[in-house]
């Protein structure tokens, strides 16, 4: 019971939080752009999400964003 709760409560989480892939939880990174001369300045890397309607095990159907590996991986059914 108390697993099945906190399985819910980060289930939510991820599904509030936008711009992270529901299924693998993959998201923004962090690193530099590196010149020429070697100067360094931060940038942000954005995983390739898409927004799709997914067929969930209860058989509703909600949009999430789901990373392109996730989908050609066939993790998710679209529905």
């Amino acid at each position: 019971m108390l697993k099945y709760l906190l399985l819910k409560i980060v289930e939510q989480e991820r599904r509030n939080m936008s711009r992270i892939c529901s299924v693998c939880g993959k998201g923004k990174l962090s690193g530099n752009t590196v010149s020429h001369s070697n100067r360094r300045a931060p940038r942000s890397y954005n995983a390739n999400l898409q927004k799709i309607n997914v067929k969930k095990a209860d058989g509703t159907v909600a949009k999430e964003y789901v990373c392109a590996r996730c989908i050609k991986s066939g993790k998710v059914e679209r529905a």
